[in-house]
């Protein structure tokens, strides 16, 4: 089990804990507390709280997430001129959530204004990631028989995409390119020679889509697009590729939210029900651990354009076909994922020399010719999960090997792997997740190299699972009260965790194990055994063989969020715990 080290982040109510029932009301205030939670997440003025407990949508725009104008405007005007021309426009998107639901944005809304405008989404296998010559050449032929294309516009990738664009400006293609990921070091040199670049790191690659749809939205007012019937697909992709939820983001999110609480886009209604899904209760959760992996899960084993199929589909025979695809496919995605999570975890194990999971690398570089392209980022998520390591999941081919990459806290995986590029054929992702392609032939020095400087750059301290804890909050202070006022700082993720607090000297009133081969650990707890009915129902996910560890009685120290559990119709408080100790 990896030691976790408990960082609190708001020493405010610390050694307030022995404090007597009334002088604890007094001291733990709700508007204080709430207070202590936004100041851990950098919101101190009266300004910043305000903005951030009621964000407005109309604060989002191209200039508040630092959209360069002058791009835009290029942008725009090479559009317009597309759609009044009625040249061929190609949507060139991802084949993840975040670049399907961006390119169902842009080719919507274009739709929507009479453009002559087609989808296309790469294979993953047959044509790899982003914009490239082979997938010009494919669009090319396929386009012929209707026109050629004159204009390509990508979403979330293109931003490293030199080659395929040079290729495209040769064949008299103009590439306008919107992407999210960041940009390779060298300044606008390094950048592609694209007729005009809408890029911005502070959204997901949908929500740089869904900017530019607004701005031409406004300049094409005539056409009456009334509803904007795509922040739901804003919030899928936000919630989806890991952004950090905060500003702009966050008021995406929050509103998106909404929207798909009451869409009727019938590909996401039959998405549900295949689902098992409440629509009415969507959260991030919802998004992130049920629709999501669906709509991923073509991508990853198959073809995405089904996905974008059924986000665009009016037919609600054909979506419930195609939500059933999903369905079964991420079935197959699961089994394939844990079959490669099992292979990936025994070798790091076996590479050691006392085969303790203790003993492992700073980095792990895992390759095997069997793993699927489409599950190693999830491997190596996993592996993250399992031995808290940067960890790279090599698919090995022939001549070339993909690769992907995820990261520990405070390390910066796409610019470690960029450090190496002179062994790359390309490189990308963000500082927490990326991917890259290398000539088979050069795999082991590329991986002897990160090892080598893994071990100098990663200490002990980034190599502990650090939990941070908002503040100290005893368990007699939690009340319906405090709960409604926390749901106030949702919707939580990246950069707004679920608040989070430690209560000291806790009394276990009882304890057994629970699930699948009791793999969890369910509990009740008390601040102290003279007050009676005043303890909670606890549940500790995948710590069921701790339960040997305490005993009924015992004094514990515990880390926990607060949940609302809903059963037959009865809602009460919860808490799920995320570590415990001993007092």
């Amino acid at each position: 089990m990896n030691t976790k080290r408990w960082k609190i982040l708001n020493n405010k109510f610390r050694n307030k804990q022995s404090l007597s029932l009334r002088d604890q009301n007094s001291e733990f205030r709700i508007d204080q507390i709430i207070k202590a939670l936004l100041e851990n997440r950098g919101i101190k003025t009266k300004k910043e709280r305000e903005e951030f407990l009621n964000p407005k949508l109309e604060n989002v725009t191209p200039s508040s997430v630092s959209i360069d104008a002058k791009q835009l405007r290029k942008a725009l005007k090479r559009i317009q001129r597309a759609v009044k021309n009625k040249e061929q426009i190609v949507i060139f998107g991802d084949y993840d959530v975040d670049g399907i639901c961006g390119s169902a944005i842009l080719w919507e809304t274009l739709n929507a204004l009479g453009a002559k405008v087609l989808p296309y989404i790469p294979h993953r296998i047959e044509e790899g990631y982003g914009l490239s010559i082979a997938a010009i050449s494919k669009i090319k032929k396929q386009i012929s028989k209707i026109g050629d294309a004159r204009l390509i516009i990508t979403v979330d990738n293109g931003i490293v995409a030199n080659k395929a664009v040079e290729y495209a400006n040769e064949q008299k293609i103009d590439v306008i390119i919107t992407d999210h990921h960041v940009p390779p070091a060298g300044g606008s040199k390094k950048l592609p020679n694209a007729h005009a670049i809408v890029h911005t790191t502070k959204l997901c690659g949908a929500g740089v889509a869904w900017a530019l749809a607004q701005e031409f939205k406004i300049q094409n007012s005539k056409f009456k697009i009334k509803e904007d019937k795509h922040l739901e697909l804003v919030a899928l992709a936000t919630v989806a590729d890991l952004v950090p939820l905060t500003g702009p983001n966050r008021t995406l999110l929050k509103f998106g939210l909404e929207r798909i609480r009451t869409t009727k886009r019938v590909g996401l209604l039959e998405l549900f029900a295949e689902a098992g899904i409440e629509q009415s209760s969507i959260d991030a959760y919802t998004i992130g651990h049920i629709i999501a992996p669906r709509l991923n899960a073509m991508g990853r084993i198959e073809h995405a354009m089904d996905s974008l199929r059924l986000l665009c589909t009016k037919d609600k025979a054909r979506a419930r076909k195609l939500a059933h695809l999903l369905g079964s496919t991420n079935r197959e995605r699961q089994q394939i994922t844990e079959e490669t999570v099992l292979h990936a975890k025994s070798k790091v194990i076996h590479s050691t020399s006392s085969g303790q999971k203790s003993k492992v690398g700073n980095l792990l570089f895992i390759a095997h010719e069997s793993y699927q392209q489409g599950v190693i980022g999830l491997v190596a998520g996993k592996l993250v999960e399992e031995f808290y390591r940067p960890s790279i999941v090599v698919s090995v081919g022939d001549k070339y090997s993909k690769a992907s990459a995820r990261s520990v806290a405070g390390f910066n995986i796409i610019e470690f792997i960029r450090s190496a590029s002179e062994f790359l054929v390309d490189a990308g992702g963000h500082p927490m997740a990326a991917g890259f392609t290398v000539e088979t032939e050069k795999l082991a020095v590329l991986q002897q190299t990160l090892e080598e400087r893994a071990s100098k750059l990663l200490n002990g301290e980034l190599l502990t699972r650090t939990l941070r804890v908002d503040c100290e909050l005893p368990l007699l202070i939690i009340s319906e009260g405090l709960y409604d006022a926390l749901q106030k700082l949702a919707p939580f993720g990246m950069k707004n965790p679920e608040p989070t607090f430690v209560a000291r000297n806790v009394i276990i009133e009882d304890l057994k194990t629970v699930g699948n081969d009791g793999r969890h650990l369910k509990l009740k707890l008390n601040q102290e055994l003279r007050i009676m009915n005043q303890g909670f129902d606890a549940i500790a996910f995948g710590m069921g063989e701790r339960a040997s560890e305490f005993h009924i009685t015992d004094r514990v120290d515990i880390v926990y969020t607060i949940d609302e559990d809903r059963w037959n119709g009865n809602e009460k408080l919860q808490l799920k715990i995320k570590d415990l100790k001993k007092s």
